[in-house]
């Protein structure tokens, strides 16, 4: 793996986004990684709970669109897929291009199975216990909510500021965790959420502060894996149902294609053209500094 460490001890496995130097950023291998493992847990008959976490300075600070934001696609060499496909380093550039004739279906196909590697996550029979600290923004917020529990560090940052412009949160999970009016108020203005703020507003299972994160989210995973299997795969089993019951699925191939949509409006082409000139960072910082958080600029998009 390259995107991903994977480990176990006891009745814990641990999966760890490991891309610090790019603040975990996502590429197009990270979420066939975070499926594969989450498989392996599942089929080893010794894993009673999931730990997932992120190394270096914060969990995750969304995709790393670097490449695609400046029009320089070789960084995503590595992404498996036969020439002409979705999934073409190739086809993602060419499609993404303002210039371009762009195809919908292409851009869903693509994206989509991001959203398969996010939600094995949901839908992994063992419960997913998700650990954040410094910042989670943008599509990391897809694997923070679609784990089970989340323990935050207080200081941490958590939103989804790309609803400003050139995004859509392609799992959709902000309202089934917040409630629509909530949802709202952080998908409307694209703000974030101090770690806090995330367990006043229900998002999170716990804040603690950052100095004992580490000790009381080693507390909750020891709890929860003394739980039978056979029990931790029921309750989660029904819990889940009531999402599903919401039309989870539906909302989901909405944001996923609405994902899209935002990149080849004519703000999103503004986006990128201002990428191309002046660089990812400085596009983000000039696209957020109406707002006033300039704490996360180079991450969020």
């Amino acid at each position: 793996m390259e995107t991903i460490t994977y480990g176990s001890e006891g009745r814990v496995a641990r999966i760890t986004l490991n891309r610090p130097d790019r603040g975990n950023g996502i590429t197009p291998r990270m979420p066939v990684e975070l499926a594969a493992c989450v498989e392996r847990a599942n089929l080893d008959p010794a894993i009673h709970v999931i730990a997932l976490a992120g190394n270096g300075s914060g969990f995750c600070g969304g995709y790393d669109l670097v490449a695609s934001a400046e029009g320089d696609m070789r960084e995503l060499g590595a992404v498996e897929g036969p020439p002409g496909s979705p999934l073409d380093p190739a086809t993602i550039g060419a499609n993404h291009a303002p210039d371009s004739n762009w195809d919908p279906v292409t851009d869903f196909q693509f994206m989509s199975r991001n959203v398969r590697g996010f939600m094995s996550l949901f839908h992994s029979e063992k419960p997913v216990l998700c650990k954040v600290h410094g910042y989670c923004v943008a599509g990391g917020t897809d694997m923070a909510l679609c784990s089970d529990l989340l323990m935050i560090a207080d200081d941490a940052k958590i939103g989804y500021p790309p609803a400003r412009a050139w995004g859509s949160p392609t799992t959709a999970m902000w309202a089934a965790r917040l409630g629509p009016m909530r949802a709202k108020r952080l998908l409307l203005t694209g703000d974030s959420l101090t770690g806090a703020q995330a367990e006043e507003w229900g998002l999170a299972t716990e804040a603690a502060p950052a100095a004992e994160l580490d000790e009381r989210f080693e507390a909750l995973l020891e709890r929860v894996a003394r739980m039978p299997i056979n029990q931790l795969v029921m309750m989660k089993m029904l819990v889940n149902q009531s999402l599903y019951a919401q039309g989870l699925h539906q909302t989901q191939l909405l944001g996923t294609f609405f994902d899209g949509v935002a990149r080849h409006t004519e703000e999103g082409h503004d986006f990128v053209r201002r990428a191309s000139e002046s660089g990812f960072k400085e596009a983000v910082r000039e696209r957020d500094e109406p707002y006033g958080d300039f704490g996360m600029e180079g991450f969020g998009v």
